[in-house]
């Protein structure tokens, strides 16, 4: 288990899909030739067959969707959480750009130095976050700055840090005994996957329908916070009433958001109760 929980936690989780721009240099592709035919090409080449149409790609060769986090920042008794996507606006071309979705992640992590939480982070959200920083040559000096020493400061690379916690690492490993997020949050009376699941991504991304994408992703990040929330009330970091307090305010996050505007998570929020009731 983890030893303590930062002042600021950022429990976080990404969306991609393939990337056509990377299918055309890797695989000589001509730019006439369309961007669903392309992925289609880059399935094949990463080992495509009738029961695995669509095979996990390298994230290298994906493309960064969005990214949200559930923010929890405590100072002294206070405690504040907040939900914060990338692309802040979808209908905005600027804004929902890969480069721009990057360099606001890692600028900001590295300004506010958080420790982040995730699921399968390790192996997937933190390395598609760099791979693709590389290829988009970027410079994030402030959150790829390591410690001299581990009380000195978040090491987000560092199996041995607690400035990056990946919840499947702690949970289950990377073998086959190793289960989906989706599968632990049911069984503990969290929100899994609803109406979309990851393989849909790639469809909603090519129809244009970034909203849906969001929404899909606020919904897993929702749940990886959650599911931090249980595993920290395991390893005693609050005891069970505490933890109550913690899930009221989770509620009151969501109340707050579907009173701005933000009335998909009402589903979210529907689900959880059911869940909780069951």
């Amino acid at each position: 288990m983890f030893r303590s929980i930062g002042n600021e936690v950022w429990a976080f989780d990404c969306e991609w899909a393939p990337d056509p721009h990377a299918g055309r240099r890797l695989y000589h592709l001509a730019d006439s030739v369309s961007d669903e035919a392309v992925i289609r090409e880059m399935w094949k080449n990463g080992g495509a067959t009738e029961l695995d149409p669509q095979p996990y790609l390298k994230t290298v060769m994906c493309r960064l969707l969005s990214i949200v986090a559930v923010v929890r920042s405590a100072r002294d008794d206070d405690v504040v959480l907040s939900l914060h996507t990338l692309p802040q606006d979808v209908s905005d071309p600027k804004k929902t750009a890969e480069e721009a979705i990057l360099s606001t992640f890692l600028s900001t992590v590295g300004k506010r130095r958080p420790q982040i939480v995730g699921f399968n982070s390790v192996e997937a959200d933190l390395r598609i976050i760099v791979q693709r920083g590389v290829v988009h040559g970027l410079c994030a000096k402030d959150f790829s700055s390591r410690p001299n020493k581990p009380w000195e400061g978040e090491d987000y690379f560092s199996r041995h840090s607690e400035g990056h916690l990946d919840l499947r690492g702690l949970l289950c490993g990377f073998g086959k005994s190793g289960h989906s997020l989706h599968e632990i949050a049911v069984l503990s009376g969290i929100p899994g996957k609803m109406d979309v699941s990851g393989s849909a991504v790639v469809s909603l991304w090519l129809e244009g329908r970034w909203d849906e994408i969001v929404h899909y992703n606020q919904f897993d990040a929702l749940t990886t916070y959650l599911l931090w929330l249980r595993v920290a009330l395991f390893a005693g970091h609050f005891s069970v009433e505490q933890h109550r307090v913690e899930e009221e305010r989770v509620e009151a996050l969501i109340q707050r958001s579907i009173s701005e505007g933000m009335t998909h998570l009402q589903k979210y929020s529907d689900e959880w109760q059911r869940l909780r009731k069951a």
